[in-house]
Order: structure tokens, then C-alpha cells, then sequence
């Protein structure tokens, strides 16, 4: 007779997990804690909670940071149990984790374009009439009277150039993967991890020489929110191979068996689209005459 706990199909039945309940704390209380530091900044002392002065501090946004690193490293690694030690990963589960994947960078495309449509409205429509505070803050023009832009034939290009070789280098590191080269493999992956650190250093000093800032005008906005949220991205993307690789060490990585390095993968392939569309778009085409 069958045991009541055998499994006789290919999907896997989660076990019960503090993780989702925990992160979404986490996710509440930094969220509570980022207007409070908001609210500092601007000059606040406390702000009323539900009929509460709450004195205003940036360390309830960093409680519950990390209170969601706390839990993506939790639930990330009881994941890794279950492809590597239970075995539940069957080729259905991992169709749906890549089901699960594209959706998430479909969520992420559209959160890019929120960005890209605030930058297309007010670069298009610099000079509409009907609405003249704009006329008033821009000149009428684009970019704005005033505003200094990056020449992107020199940092932004060497960028661009930078984050396609490391798109080459992942592509090769999946390759040697597949064909059971884990020494390769290895290599082609540091290889697009430092590439991944010597572009977001490079885009730290690109900024540093900005003759604009985020808060002064809307070019500033438009121009930080889209740029800097793609190199938080990229942040995270090293970060999410930088892991891929100490798994691989590990030993965790199988030639047919390697989902989550795919994730990586395409992640850092999604990254390096969404900048080829702002190098054309902010960089190229939104670039003012003094920067040619």
C-alpha cells in the first residue's frame, strides 16, 4: 500500500513559512520609516500617526530594511534546500519558476516605463501652452534653459559599452555551463561581476560631476529617478550573480539544472536593454547643444 506522505505528482507543496508574513512586516515598517526620513529631511521634527506625535528618524527605515534583507536571505535559502537537498524542483516546478520570472521582469519593464513616460511628457511637451508652470520652469525648450547635459559620447558611451561586454560574458558563462565547464563557467562569471562593479562605479563619478540635481528642476528628476533606479538595478543584478557564483562553488549548479542562474541571467539581460533605451533617449537624443 502507498504511504499517505508519498508524492505522486511533480508539483511541490510548500511548507509552512514565517517568511511572507515576516517580509511584509519588514516591507510596512520601512515603508513607515522612509516617509518618516522624508518628512526629516524636509524639515519635520515628528508627524502624527493615527493621532500620535511620531518624532521623525531615518533608523525605522533601517529596521525595516533590514528586516527584508533578513528575509530574502531566509526565504531565498529555504529555496535553495528544496531544489538542491529535497530535490522538489521537478521540471514542472521550474517551468512555472520561469513562468514566475518573466512575469516579474515584465513588472519591472513596466516600472521603467512609468519613468520613461514622466521624461517623454516633459521633454515633448517642454513648451505647452496649457501648461505654463512648465513653459515657466524649462524656457519652453528641452533640454531646459540652463541645464548642462552629460556628453554621451565619453562616460555614458564607455558605460553602454561596459554593461553590453558584460551581457557577452554572462552569455558565455551560461554556455560553459551548459557544456559541464564549471572552471569556465566560474570565470566568465567574475568576469561580468566586475564588469557589473566598474559600471556602477563609473556611474557614481558621472554623477558626481553633474551641473545639475535631482531637486532643482524637472530635468534633474526625470534624469536621476530613471537613471538611478537602473543602477540600483544593476546593484542588485551584481549582487544576484555575485550569489550564482558562491552557489556555483558550492556545487549547487547542474548542466540541466540551473535555474537560478538562468533568473540571474536574464535579469542582467533586462538591465542591459532598459539602458540602451535610456542611453538613446536621455543620453543621445535628450542631449543639449553644449554637450556635442
Amino acid at each position: 500500500m502507498a504511504s499517505a506522505h508519498e508524492t505522486n505528482h511533480d508539483y511541490h507543496i510548500v511548507n509552512p513559512s514565517p517568511w511572507p508574513f515576516v517580509g511584509s512586516m519588514g516591507a510596512l515598517i520601512m515603508a513607515i520609516g522612509a516617509i518618516l526620513f522624508m518628512r526629516q529631511t524636509s524639515g519635520a521634527d515628528s508627524i502624527e500617526i493615527a493621532g500620535y506625535e511620531v518624532a521623525t528618524s531615518p533608523w525605522l527605515f533601517v529596521l525595516g530594511f533590514a528586516i527584508v534583507l533578513i528575509t530574502m536571505f531566509g526565504w531565498w535559502r529555504n529555496v535553495t534546500h528544496e531544489a538542491e537537498v529535497e530535490k522538489a524542483h521537478t521540471p514542472v516546478v521550474q517551468l512555472h519558476l520561469r513562468y514566475g520570472m518573466i512575469l516579474f521582469i515584465f513588472s519591472e519593464a513596466m516600472f521603467f516605463v512609468a519613468w520613461f513616460w514622466a521624461y517623454f511628457d516633459a521633454s515633448l511637451f517642454a513648451g505647452e501652452a496649457i501648461q505654463p508652470l512648465r513653459v515657466e520652469a524649462t524656457g519652453g525648450v528641452w533640454p531646459p534653459v540652463g541645464i548642462e547635459t552629460f556628453d554621451p559620447w565619453h562616460l555614458p558611451l564607455m558605460n553602454t559599452l561596459i554593461l553590453l561586454t558584460s551581457g557577452t560574458t554572462v552569455t558565455a558563462a551560461h554556455h560553459y555551463l551548459v557544456e559541464g565547464k564549471k572552471d569556465l563557467f566560474k570565470r566568465w562569471m567574475w568576469a561580468t561581476v566586475v564588469l557589473g562593479l566598474i559600471f556602477t562605479y563609473t556611474q557614481a563619478v558621472e554623477y558626481q560631476h553633474a551641473t545639475f540635481a535631482f531637486s532643482e528642476n524637472i530635468y534633474g528628476a526625470t534624469f536621476f529617478m530613471a537613471t538611478g533606479f537602473h543602477g540600483f538595478h544593476v546593484i542588485v543584478g551584481t549582487i544576484f550573480l555575485f550569489i550564482c557564483l558562491m552557489r556555483a562553488y558550492a556545487g549547487h549548479f547542474k548542466k540541466d539544472h540551473h535555474f537560478g542562474f538562468e533568473a540571474a541571467a536574464w535579469y542582467w539581460h533586462f538591465v542591459d536593454v532598459v539602458w540602451l533605451f535610456l542611453f538613446a533617449v536621455i543620453y543621445v537624443l535628450g542631449a543639449g547643444a553644449s554637450a556635442h
